[in-house]
């Protein structure tokens, strides 16, 4: 990297201007930049490739958390809890080139046809003003820019058009001791898609197995946001890292630039024709907050009130133990078979879930060997004895969108450049609570079959998120009931588009990145369009 200044003085004329470097900001200034002027900007720094060895040392010592491995905390990333729950912001989120998905797992999955119509196919949630229909060439198009290793083995899966771009990964040791279990259950068991390489594709390695996927895949092998800055910034895009934007300012129904700071102390306004604001279910409502002027005094385009409304995650559903033999977890840093047969008998009472075989149960021997205080032939018997025999599965549960479930700003605490922090109040229905129980039901059942000690359970008590935030600047045909239209534009400005799992109605069950991507995808075409037009 070069050591010289860094220039972060805002393009001249731009075209569109992206707020955000994570996967959705990245695909859409990738989609733009060869026949627009685009200029990025991203609240992070820009990570040097060759430090990631040094961030998986990091991340495998067990004196570091996850947060530190890609330098997140401090004043700059505070934050509030309001709800019945602690929200752990912090513990899966990256401000930087890349954004989540430098630590991402890299699962990438398409939400279901019933998904897109949960109202009426199920009884609650919304219906998205879009179909399944309208998404699926973009998830095909999603799935060829990542680069996803998957198989068509999934008979629950929504239909498809063309074979997933690489060959899936094989099923794991332990994904066969699974299997038996599963035979004996009539449970099926299939592949999931992965956004990593099961061959070299596009420049980039095969998968080496490092099995530190997450929080840093130090190969390349696991697809990052990094990919689409880059071939944005050879086409011509301009990116500014270490660039928070601070508002967006408007003149009527138009934004008319953002205003960043810089670490010299400096601020700039970014203007350009169209805007795109991609930071995430979290910042983008925060954004959008902080923006208030006089036309919109509860918020930029947020004239319905539900900015920051219906904060959404998926909830974990798991169990684990031991068997009285060898099971080779943690040589796989992510999991290759899962179950989807009981997604789609969702209903009022029950929510979609999904199912998943561990691959990474139990501590790896580095971690043993760095949390023990024995040495030589003691920690070689320990490591025999304790490594190897853990196994475990893990579900996600979809939560239900609910109004009293929202990201507003803390009247009390503000960030390093003196804005309000995002305050997070997290509620959980009913419904997913009743569906964590019966996903750990089917999971325990599992591993007694398979002769496992089942030593913890992770059920509707102890439940968790997913860190998947969605649905905060939620998508709808009314501008009553929402933040943005079908094509992802805000209802009150005409010139600002949103891409990222904020607009999602719902959220189903299945990882969202994939989808971000695929509305990512369509935000660009859209926005080209509309450029065209103007």
């Amino acid at each position: 990297m070069s050591g010289g200044p860094i220039d972060r003085t805002p393009v001249s004329d731009a075209d569109v201007c992206v707020v955000g470097a994570g996967p959705a900001g990245a695909l859409v200034a990738d989609r733009l930049a060869a026949d627009r002027d685009v200029v990025v900007l991203d609240a992070g720094p820009r990570f040097d490739p060759a430090d990631r060895l040094a961030r998986q040392e990091r991340a495998i010592r067990p004196s570091y958390g996850r947060p530190d491995v890609w330098d997140v905390g401090g004043e700059r990333d505070a934050h509030a809890n309001s709800g019945e729950r602690v929200y752990p912001l912090n513990h899966a989120r990256v401000k930087g080139i890349g954004g989540s998905t430098l630590h991402w797992q890299g699962m990438v999955m398409r939400l279901h046809e019933a998904d897109f119509n949960s109202e009426t196919e199920r009884g609650v949630g919304e219906d998205w003003p879009i179909e399944y229909a309208d998404l699926r060439p973009y998830y095909a198009a999603a799935e060829r820019e990542l680069g996803v290793a998957g198989a068509s083995d999934n008979p629950y899966a929504p239909p498809r058009e063309e074979p997933h771009p690489m060959p899936a990964f094989e099923p794991s040791y332990s994904d066969s001791l699974f299997a038996e279990a599963c035979e004996e259950l009539e449970i099926d068991m299939h592949s999931v898609p992965n956004a990593r390489n099961s061959e070299a594709y596009d420049g980039r390695s095969a998968c080496v197995g490092y099995g530190t996927c997450q929080p840093v895949c130090p190969a390349g092998a696991k697809y990052d946001a990094t990919v689409h800055v880059e071939r944005a910034e050879t086409a011509g895009a301009t990116v500014i890292d270490r660039a928070p934007v601070q508002r967006l300012e408007h003149a009527g129904d138009r934004v008319t630039a953002a205003v960043y700071a810089t670490p010299d102390g400096e601020t700039h306004r970014q203007t350009a024709d169209a805007f795109v604001v991609a930071c995430g279910g979290v910042e983008t409502p925060r954004l959008l907050l902080l923006s208030a002027s006089d036309a919109y005094p509860d918020g930029l385009a947020n004239s319905s009130g539900t900015v920051g409304k219906f904060f959404m995650d998926h909830l974990f559903a798991g169990a684990g133990g031991t068997l009285d033999e060898p099971t080779r977890q943690n040589h796989v840093g992510f999991y290759t078979s899962a179950c989807d047969q009981f997604y789609d008998e969702a209903d009022e009472s029950l929510a979609p879930f999904k199912l998943e075989f561990f691959n990474y149960a139990g501590p790896s021997p580095v971690e043993q060997a760095l949390t023990g205080e024995d040495w030589g032939d003691a920690l070689l018997d320990r490591l025999r004895d304790g490594y190897g025999t853990h196994i475990a599965m893990g579900g996600l549960v979809e939560q239900l969108p609910r109004s009293d479930s929202y990201v507003t700003l803390d009247p009390d605490r503000t960030d390093d450049h003196g804005n309000p922090v995002p305050e997070i109040h997290w509620s959980v229905d009913d419904r997913a609570l009743r569906t964590v129980e019966r996903a750990t039901e089917i999971q325990r059942e599992i591993l007694e079959t398979l002769g496992a000690d089942v030593e913890w359970v992770a059920g509707p008590d102890a439940t968790g998120p997913a860190y998947h935030h969605m649905g905060t600047t939620r998508m709808s045909a009314d501008p009553d009931d929402g933040v943005v239209d079908a094509d992802c534009r805000t209802h009150d400005l005409d010139n600002c588009w949103i891409a990222s799992s904020s607009v999602f109605p719902t959220g189903g069950a299945m990882n969202p990145t994939l989808t971000i991507a695929a509305l990512a995808l369509r935000v660009a075409d859209d926005l080209d369009d509309w450029l065209a037009a103007a």
